[in-house]
């Protein structure tokens, strides 16, 4: 991929420098333009597409970061309208007292449901993203099985999955190296070419890693000499721990997309250095109070679109270290994964609903049967044994048995066998099986 590199300011003249400082804001074309696309468009009259950019970037504002880049000037960020816009719309929607549907909030089963499907989504997207081959059907099945991975791919995913809860039991707790370093070799343990370079940084005596575009082909991206990756990942974990009200003010989820920029920019490790860099994001808007970024799985958003989650690195690295071009693009796809999620939430509930009202106008389950069914719809991942339903119903276990039984027999509850008895929970695909049962009036 290839990104055209802005052109040094040293060559704009004093004359030039003059005019493009008098330019009336606003300047800039709508969105935060690169200079790969602004070198096509036509500039104000009077201005070269030089000068034109000379100005921008004196509009922009930018603010600079405790990090810095391979030629040691500090990296920075502005916030553009845009970039406000965007947090406004993280800060209504992914924190707080946010109102969701019913199928979440207020409903700790359900909400456990949801967030383990979550987690299983984004340890395969992640995995996936990096180079596992495993499908997400069987890596779904792979995870709730809980049997051992055969190969490096279903490794990989076993591993996120592993990564990602590791780092959940740790919101709130301090960021610190030996942390970053734990959850690299959970994520890559077993999976790596040479083993001991799980959880470690390299050294000078490794090979430096470089990024390559996505066909393996063109260095795009050369990290900092490994001799200086500890005292950046302290650095990093410094960043991560600021106290909330510290100046400079950094907004928390600038913050959090910013640790999984900063990670992957110094790509500290052999291999893993994006889903550890993924991970850190999780941890810390759920440690800054971002909830439902839990639900969210971004990795599955950069892996359907991996040109516009190369380039936004590629244009804050040509355009001296400006991360705004990532935060965009980061700040669109956590829109778009919430926008996704609610509008599966409500296509769920209405689901259940449909379903439910279907089987009020059924004779063919009794209304214990009918209470279970409507139970299990809202929680997928419930079970149910002969003794809970004679409790609940207040019925004999020989009663209980029945109607338990007959739902197997119908292809609505699976059977499995727990020590000396058995254990029933929801079929696969239980509303699709509901809505093509023959009706009875």
């Amino acid at each position: 991929m290839f990104v055209a590199t802005p052109p040094p300011f040293e060559t704009i003249d004093v004359e030039t420098f003059r005019r493009a400082v008098e330019m009336p804001a606003p300047l800039a074309p709508r969105g935060y333009v690169h200079w790969d696309k602004l070198r096509h468009l036509d500039p104000p009259d009077g201005l070269s597409h030089e000068a034109w950019w000379f100005a921008i970037k004196l509009q922009r504002n930018a603010r600079p970061l405790p990090l810095r880049g391979i030629d040691r000037s500090w990296l920075c960020f502005s916030l553009p309208d845009s970039v406000l816009r965007l947090l406004h719309y993280v800060d209504q929607h992914c924190a707080g007292e946010v109102k969701m549907d019913e199928v979440v909030a207020g409903d700790e089963d359900a909400k456990r449901y949801y967030l383990v499907n979550s987690l299983l989504e984004e340890a395969i997207r992640s995995s996936q993203l990096e180079g596992a081959t495993t499908s997400r059907q069987a890596a779904k099945e792979l995870l709730r099985s809980g049997r051992e991975p055969v190969d490096r791919s279903e490794r990989m995913i076993v591993n996120n999955h592993r990564g990602l809860a590791f780092m959940r039991e740790r919101m709130g707790d301090r960021l610190t190296p030996a942390l970053v370093l734990e959850l690299h070799r959970i994520l890559t343990e077993g999976t790596l070419d040479d083993p001991t370079a799980a959880g470690r940084l390299q050294t000078a005596q490794d090979e430096r890693v470089a990024v390559h575009d996505r066909d393996g082909g063109r260095v795009v991206h050369v990290p900092p000499p490994a001799d200086e990756l500890p005292e950046r990942l302290q650095a990093l974990c410094d960043f991560a721990n600021a106290d909330a009200d510290a100046e400079p003010f950094v907004h928390p989820v600038v913050r959090a997309m910013l640790l999984h920029f900063w990670l992957a920019y110094d790509h500290p490790f052999a291999d893993g250095n994006g889903r550890t860099a993924r991970a850190l994001f999780y941890w810390s808007m759920r440690t800054s109070g971002y909830w439902l970024v839990e639900y969210l799985s971004i990795s599955r958003i950069f892996r359907d679109a991996p040109a516009k989650y190369m380039r936004a690195y590629l244009y804050s690295e040509t355009d001296g270290g400006d991360t705004t071009y990532f935060l965009l693009h980061h700040l669109e796809v956590i829109r778009r994964a919430a926008e996704e999620l609610v509008a599966y939430l409500r296509r769920k509930m209405r689901e259940v609903h449909d379903v439910e009202q279907l089987l009020a106008d059924t004779s063919a389950f009794n209304h214990r049967q009918l209470a279970l069914l409507s139970d299990a719809l809202r929680h997928p991942d419930r079970s149910y044994t002969l003794g809970l339903h004679a409790a609940s119903h207040r019925v004999t276990h020989e009663t209980a048995r029945g109607d338990l039984t007959v739902l197997a027999e119908w292809g609505l509850l699976e059977r499995r066998r727990n020590g000396r008895a058995y254990r029933f929970s929801a079929a696969p695909n239980l509303a699709l099986r509901l809505k093509q049962l023959p009706q009875t009036g």
